[in-house]
């Protein structure tokens, strides 16, 4: 077993983990590290490999959010756990979009659309979404003239967003950062908020785009503070990407894929450092939405978009590769 290919898996596990919560996409930063970080695999292996290595992602949320997400947490009174059961079905509705149009349309996304191109363009155009959206929050929130002073504290559920540095708007909304929503609490997403979080969710089908991102934006334009649209992305995923990768495994498989010892030590190694990363990318977002917006992502998507663009247009054309 080649010990210079698991550390390859390493490294990409730990580019999963970052870049699958974090909303600047997971795909426009495997298809650069894929340039430079090849994984000495079959073609068919390594399409499979990119999706599939998400299992070890979204077993850190299980973890992470196992108590809101287990209704039968002895934590939890009869409220408790019809609370939780709603929770689940709002998730699965907001899951019914991507199910129903990613399913039909997820080959053709795959043969025409996944490119470098449409990558950057998906990069960039998202970047200047997150930028507009969040100045236009903060100026229909805020107001002409006001300013966030000192002030008192907010909580999200009564367990979230307690700080020392937490202020309020002398126009009188309450806020740490301009964190304005009228959906403040997981409880407060209606079942049409959902299936709407859900529809933004279909928009991941174009790579580049973001999942996370998509339904973060959908959270935003649809009322959510940052930290209700971060944990309800969070919660859609668990869902949509498992089968996503069940999918993508059955597809193997049938195609004549197979698993040798080699493989599985890949697979293996991209997962569990995937896993260990995300629970720490997850607690950094959730701590970072208390104290900021998602204007910086905006930018490094930008960034991103036009680093993408640029080496496959001019840079590799010009080295023949």
């Amino acid at each position: 077993m080649d010990l210079l290919e698991l550390i390859k898996s390493a490294f990409l596990g730990l580019v999963e983990g970052v870049t699958e919560w974090l909303p600047i996409s997971s795909t426009g930063h495997l298809i650069l590290v894929d340039e430079f970080v090849k994984l000495d695999v079959t073609p068919q292996f390594w399409n499979m490999f990119e999706v599939v290595i998400q299992l070890g992602a979204i077993l850190a949320v299980c973890v992470l959010f196992f108590h809101d997400l287990n209704p039968f947490s002895a934590r939890k009174g009869a409220r408790g756990r019809r609370q939780t059961w709603v929770l689940w079905g709002k998730i699965i509705v907001g899951c019914i979009p991507a199910a129903v149009i990613g399913l039909a349309v997820n080959d053709f996304m795959e043969e025409h659309l996944n490119n470098s191109y449409v990558v950057a363009a998906a990069l960039i155009v998202y970047g200047i979404a997150f930028i507009i959206i969040e100045n236009r929050r903060a100026a229909r929130d805020l107001g002409p003239g006001c300013e966030a002073v000192p002030g008192r504290s907010i909580r999200e559920g009564g367990t979230h967003f307690a700080s020392s540095a937490e202020a309020t708007s002398i126009c009188g909304s309450d806020s740490e950062t301009g964190d304005f929503g009228e959906i403040a609490t997981l409880q407060d997403i209606t079942w049409k908020t959902a299936l709407g979080i859900g529809l933004f969710q279909v928009l991941a089908i174009v790579p580049g785009t973001s999942r996370s991102g998509s339904t973060i934006i959908g959270g935003l334009l649809l009322g959510c503070t940052r930290s209700v649209a971060a944990r309800f992305t969070f919660f859609l995923a668990v869902p949509v990407m498992f089968g996503a990768s069940l999918l993508k495994l059955v597809k193997y498989f049938i195609k004549g894929g197979s698993f040798g010892a080699s493989e599985t030590a890949i697979m293996a190694v991209g997962c569990i450092v995937a896993f260990l990363v995300s629970l720490a990318a997850i607690r950094w977002l959730m701590d970072f939405v208390r104290c900021h917006d998602f204007k910086g992502f905006g930018v490094y998507r930008i960034v991103l978009g036009i680093i993408v663009l640029a080496y496959f247009v001019g840079v590799r054309p010009a080295l023949g590769l």
